[in-house]
């Protein structure tokens, strides 16, 4: 029995574990970056938005392979290095013993890695699980990735201990170079902190009585109390030195690669920019420990509010601009007389006219004694995972009817990725219609716009908008900075071999003369909610009101026709690619964009206000409802939506005291899409008022969980929810979930259904 208290007294006060102790007491910062990295990598954080999937199958080049892996063992020893740079600024003086034995950093870092240790054991653990669950993966694929995360964390962390072998100096030599003068003389902050920390060494010293030496072998602490307690902190302080001389480089290197972020080469995988995030942040929290001591916490409230105030004031302000439009000009004034100027009688009547001339070159298409059919595309929201489905879905569609259903399409409208593959599929279609060697059918089309978008837009957040964010570039005769936008758009325009890099009125000519649909962008005003109506042409027969109130004067305006109110800054040079970008303004990755106006308004995704476009195809209808009963047998409401029209719903569940309170905000958001829905549902019901002609309704929905086959091999993360990650980056098996969802019994259902309408 005394023996086991021994061992036991021993174990708790070993250095290992008074250093875990020590971190969840102090250093709780720390510890909650930790901890933010174990609920990415086990699927606990962010598996709606596949945040997990960028740890367990990083990209890189457009390849998950060893270089993928080694990159982010590389990132992951980098930050694992920082949290013991930064323990050991914090905390090293509490143990001062350390400081008299040679290595002193390298003997600390060692018994700082409980966490280090079981987060590298848990991570291994769900690439493995990961990656053998994935069909396409072999066991020697799977060997190789391990083998690139292990080599890019030993190589890293040799580099660095490399570095403190030849720098740091523990007490002998320390005596014996007798620096201790220079030190002091060069470094004033170094002295002050030295007195500070003499001071907290004297009366809070941590007990420790055994540690593990660097043989992995189990040592006594001996009795240190022979060595002057001020020349161990200068050890110490020495050196911390050297330590924040380490951050200060990595810091340079993340400026220097923001630099060159346009490469791909320099494109680091997403998870690894991240991880270069929390680095950073640990790093910061050590320089300020050092520079500041006991004032670190205060002088990192006082240094955050001063910041937060210049924000406030403008001073930081950043402002991502629509290429195109000339930011130089004086700003439109956003007002409501300037709004209703512009959506008078007469702006109406003549869009409409323009309109109706497009809508009688489409008649002409066809036979004039038998009316065709109208067909409104209507395609929703939801990153790559939206973009990916709908092109699939397209391509698909449009084969089984042997073209016939672009033929018939008149309009293109919806949100977000959904309509970047919209936009290329009908870019595929109007350059074969125009003579060009092009399938459209090709499937090496869905492989181009399902390629990754994300790495390079959280690389440029990391590396460029923070921190560099000074190149710039030019189009249509203005200069734009190479911002996070502009990052976007170049990998969009890459990844659609820049078929698309065009200004918006380029599509005016092919849409007049009905070779392809219009298509009406609609992204959100965050300012007051309404619509921006992007086309190649004025539409603001857009915002009729399809109820009418002769004698009510307070109808509130619901959208802004961007033509008419940007005509003066070059409405018809915007590039195409950044209307796609403000549809698409996914929050915290793609930001919002700031139009020319006074106030300045900025631009958010269209799904704020209608996900899935059918408003803004059931607005075009009111405004062409007596051509469309004239001329045509009816109309064909096609939506290709993400999301299941009539989900299950969700059995109820017990509540957590935190559950019950963020409830009424997680209710709305959970909900958001059935809010829609029961919405644009209202408005087809009242169509039927002012609306004579048929009306059919096809639904071609991405719904993984009613597809059993693809689900039966699914990862563990997805238990809960099959579908395709909310990203602009899918892994191989949600491309695959999205693909099979093309021969679901509904929608073969569906598709046999618009096949039969078109004939």
């Amino acid at each position: 029995m005394r023996r086991l208290q021994h061992f036991l007294v021993g174990f708790y006060y070993s250095f290992p574990i008074q250093l875990l102790l020590n971190n969840l007491k102090r250093n709780l910062i720390l510890v909650l970056c930790w901890i933010i990295l174990f609920a990415m990598i086990t699927g606990n954080f962010g598996k709606y938005l596949g945040i997990p999937y960028l740890f367990l199958d990083p990209e890189y080049l457009n390849s998950v392979d060893f270089t993928s892996f080694f990159i982010m063992g590389c990132v992951t020893a980098g930050f694992t290095t920082a949290f013991h740079i930064t323990t050991y600024i914090m905390d090293g003086h509490r143990f001062s013993f350390i400081g008299t034995l040679p290595k002193p950093f390298t003997r600390f870092a060692l018994n700082n890695s409980i966490i280090p240790a079981v987060f590298l054991i848990v991570y291994v653990y769900q690439i493995i699980v990961f990656q053998i669950n994935n069909q396409y993966t072999t066991e020697r694929s799977v060997l190789i990735d391990l083998a690139g995360l292990f080599s890019g964390y030993l190589v890293t962390t040799l580099i660095f201990f490399i570095y403190f072998r030849f720098t740091n100096k523990d007490i002998f030599r320390y005596m014996v170079c007798r620096i201790d003068e220079k030190i002091k003389k060069n470094v004033g902050v170094t002295r002050a902190s030295a007195l500070k920390k003499l001071n907290i060494a004297r009366k809070n010293q941590v007990r420790v009585d055994y540690y593990v030496d660097l043989g992995l072998r189990i040592k006594k602490v001996e009795d240190t109390g022979f060595y002057d307690r001020a020349t161990v902190l200068q050890v110490f302080d020495q050196n911390h030195f050297n330590l924040v001389v380490i951050e200060v480089f990595i810091f340079i290197i993340v400026l220097l690669l923001g630099i060159f972020k346009d490469l791909p080469t320099f494109q680091l995988p997403a998870a690894a920019s991240f991880t270069i995030f929390l680095t950073i942040f640990v790093m910061l929290a050590g320089a300020f420990e050092y520079w500041f001591g006991n004032w670190a916490a205060t002088a990192g409230l006082v240094f955050f509010l001063i910041i937060n105030h210049l924000a406030g004031s403008g001073f930081f302000s950043k402002k991502y601009e629509a290429f195109g439009l000339n930011y130089r000009k004086p700003p439109v004034e956003y007002t409501i007389e300037n709004l209703r100027k512009a959506n008078d009688s007469t702006s109406v009547l003549a869009d409409k006219a323009d309109t109706e001339q497009i809508l009688n070159n489409w008649r002409k298409k066809f036979d004039p004694v038998s009316p065709p059919s109208m067909v409104l595309l209507c395609v929703s929201g939801g990153g790559k995972r939206a973009a990916l489905w709908t092109f699939a879905a397209l391509q698909h569609a449009d084969s089984l009817t042997a073209g016939e259903l672009m033929n018939r399409a008149v309009l293109i409208t919806g949100a977000s990725g959904g309509l970047v593959g919209a936009s290329y599929f009908r870019e595929l279609i109007l350059r074969k219609k125009t003579g060009e060697p092009v399938n459209p059918y090709d499937p090496a089309y869905r492989s181009r716009i399902s390629s990754d978008n994300l790495n390079p837009l959280i690389f440029s957040l990391l590396a460029n908008d923070l921190f560099v964010g000074f190149t710039s570039f030019e189009y249509a005769g203005n200069h734009y900075e190479r911002d996070r936008a502009y990052t976007f758009e170049d990998q969009l325009n890459q990844s659609t071999e820049r078929m698309m890099d065009k200004p918006v009125s380029a599509y005016s000519q092919a849409e007049a003369q009905a070779l392809v649909p219009m298509l009406i962008l609609s992204p959100t005003i965050v300012n007051d909610g309404r619509k921006l109506y992007i086309a190649s042409r004025p539409v603001s027969y857009m915002n009729m009101d399809i109820h009418s109130w002769p004698d009510y004067t307070a109808d509130k305006i619901g959208g802004v026709d961007f033509h008419r109110m940007f005509s003066e800054h070059g409405s018809a040079n915007l590039r195409f690619l950044s209307a796609l970008r403000m549809c698409a303004t996914f929050p915290y990755i793609t930001p919002n964009t700031t139009l020319p106006t006074e106030p300045p308004i900025q631009i958010m995704d269209a799904g704020i206000s209608d996900n899935f476009g059918l408003t803004d195809a059931i607005r075009f209808m009111f405004a062409f409802h007596e051509w469309i009963e004239k001329n045509t047998s009816g109309v064909i409401l096609i939506s290709i939506r993400d999301s299941p029209k009539l989900g299950t719903i969700p059995p109820q569940q017990d509540q957590s005291i935190v559950d019950a309170i963020t409830q009424p905000i997680s209710s709305v958001y959970n909900n958001f899409e059935n809010f829609q829905d029961i919405n644009s549902d209202l408005l087809l019901g009242h169509a039927r008022k002012w609306f004579s002609a048929p009306l059919h309704r096809i639904d071609i929905q991405y719904q993984a969980e009613n597809y059993l086959p693809i689900l039966q091999g699914m990862d563990s993360i997805r238990h809960t929810s099959m579908r395709a990650s909310l990203s602009w980056r899918l892994t191989e098996r949600e491309k695959l979930s999205v693909l099979e969802n093309l021969n679901s019994v509904t929608n073969k259902q569906q598709f046999e259904k618009l096949k039969n309408i078109l004939q």
